[in-house]
């Protein structure tokens, strides 16, 4: 019996996942079909991006999971009509674009690149930076890209801690976890990067009364959702002086509009949402692999819990 795979994305992304989806699923030795349009009633997967013209999934009668392409699902994870399992991306080049965009942008900070790149006018600046070790960095979210994250950053010595808002254990990595954690991590923190999920609770998580707590010339890296941070009370933030730099790479409204603040902000390093783009190749194997474990009855991967949203 073959299996029916629906590919509901922008048109521009069918060209670049054919070949590999149709690899990775030849690679599992089921038989499939796999297109971008086919009668709702014989889709059994349906492979998902936001961006893509599927909303209404009532009328896909036979299906049995959704396989979203991107690690966020808060665009789906609440809509009433999906009544199967839904999946999100995790995947080797997410988490190695993540782990070198981070560890990219914390060590310019760390030991202040900008101060040379910008100042070549023939002034002699010495200047050293301390050691890794003497860094504290505190990464907030300890999921798959949190953890990978605060791994590689540990392994370049740096004083890591991970906050979650539920216990996490991680070998080698200092972790606090709840509102109490929070401060602590963040009250030690000379640079934190934002890793959590889009969800009610972390919208703002980072707004006024958390910005204060970070020490003086603190620098914010944020690849994980625009929500997680009050924009206005970061911008206070930088104005003050309180923080030294904001690297951003989401954002409330993307593409970020030319007239937004950051643009301009002598404090703030915009990047285009590239920190972790899924990648063809390796997304198309983590996709293959959890239709066959649907298809012979295992546990799906990276599977999102409805009530916790991601």
């Amino acid at each position: 019996m073959s299996v029916n795979v629906l590919f509901s994305a922008p048109p521009d992304d069918w060209p670049l996942y054919e070949g590999p989806l149709g690899r990775a699923l030849r690679a599992t030795g089921l038989r499939f079909k796999l297109a971008t349009d086919m009668p709702p009633g014989q889709v059994d997967y349906i492979v998902y991006s936001p961006k893509g013209p599927l909303q209404d999934f009532s009328a896909h009668t036979r299906l049995k999971a959704v396989l979203s392409l991107w690690a966020g699902v808060e665009r789906i994870v609440a809509n009433p009509t999906l009544k199967v399992p839904l999946t999100r991306m995790v995947d080797h080049g997410l988490r190695q674009g993540m782990i070198e965009w981070v560890a990219g942008h914390v060590l310019r900070h760390h030991l202040d690149i900008d101060a040379h790149v910008l100042n070549q006018d023939g002034v002699w600046r010495p200047c050293t930076p301390p050691l890794a070790e003497d860094r504290p960095v505190t990464i907030l979210g300890l999921g798959a890209l949190g953890r990978a994250v605060a791994g590689a950053l540990a392994g370049l010595g740096f004083d890591v801690t991970g906050w979650s808002r539920t216990p996490r254990r991680i070998e080698g990595i200092r972790t606090v976890h709840g509102p109490e954690g929070l401060a602590r991590a963040l009250e030690r923190a000379e640079i934190v990067v934002l890793l959590l999920p889009d969800t009610p609770e972390t919208e703002n998580l980072l707004n006024a009364e958390t910005l204060a707590l970070l020490p003086r010339g603190a620098v914010v890296i944020n690849p994980g959702r625009g929500p997680l941070i009050d924009d206005a009370a970061l911008l206070a933030a930088l104005d003050s002086g309180h923080l030294r730099h904001a690297t951003l790479d989401v954002f409330r409204t993307e593409p970020l509009p030319p007239d937004h603040p950051f643009w301009a902000h002598p404090r703030v390093t915009v990047t285009p949402h590239v920190a972790a783009e899924t990648r063809p190749e390796s997304a198309a194997r983590v996709i293959a692999e959890n239709i066959r474990r649907a298809e012979a009855g295992e546990a799906l991967l990276h599977l999102v819990d409805r009530d916790r949203g991601y």
